[in-house]
C-alpha cells in the first residue's frame, strides 16, 4: 500500500508493517494506524508514520539499545488486552526526541506491540524510576567541509 509522508513523499509499505493503537498515542487519540518504517539496514531507529496523516510521524527505537537494564513493568492484564500470551510476543519501543544536540527517549511512556497481531498500546508508567526525557546519545558535531585544492 502506498502512504503519503511529509518526510519521504509517497512510500510503498507492506501492510504487515502496519500497527494499530486502538487508544491512539498520547496527544493523538484519534490516530489509530501507523506504519513502522526502517530508517536503514543497520539502524536501530524507525519511523512510526501515521498511515493517513502525512505530517505525523515519530522516531522510535528499542530502549535496550541505550538502557540495557530497561524493563517496562507491564501488567499481565495489559498484555492480555493486547493478546500477548508470552512476553516474547511483545516488542517494546520508545519515542525519541531531539533536544538541542541530544537524543532523548520517553522511558515513561513505552509503546508495547504484539508482534503477531500488530495490536499496540502506549503505556504510562506510574513508577517515576524512568523519565520522559532520558538522554540516549549526544549527536556528533557536524564536520566543516574541506576546501578543495587544485
Amino acid at each position: 500500500m502506498t502512504i503519503q509522508t511529509s518526510r519521504f513523499g509517497p512510500l510503498e509499505v507492506n501492510e504487515e508493517r502496519f500497527i494499530t493503537f486502538e487508544q491512539g498515542i498520547l496527544g493523538f487519540p484519534n490516530q489509530k494506524q501507523y506504519a513502522l518504517i526502517q530508517t536503514g539496514d543497520n539502524s536501530g531507529f524507525y519511523w512510526l508514520q501515521a498511515v493517513d496523516r502525512a505530517e505525523l510521524a515519530f522516531v522510535v527505537c528499542d530502549p535496550r539499545l541505550f538502557v540495557q537494564d530497561y524493563r517496562a513493568p507491564v501488567k499481565s492484564e495489559e498484555l492480555t488486552n493486547l493478546g500477548v500470551k508470552d512476553p516474547d510476543e511483545a516488542q517494546v519501543f520508545i519515542i525519541v526526541n531531539k533536544i538541542d544536540k541530544v537524543l532523548t527517549g520517553n522511558l515513561q511512556g513505552p509503546l508495547v506491540i504484539n508482534v503477531k497481531t500488530h495490536a499496540a498500546r502506549q503505556l504510562v508508567l506510574s513508577d517515576r524510576k524512568y523519565s520522559t526525557r532520558h538522554p540516549l546519545m549526544r549527536l556528533p558535531e557536524p564536520q566543516p567541509a574541506m576546501a578543495k585544492t587544485g
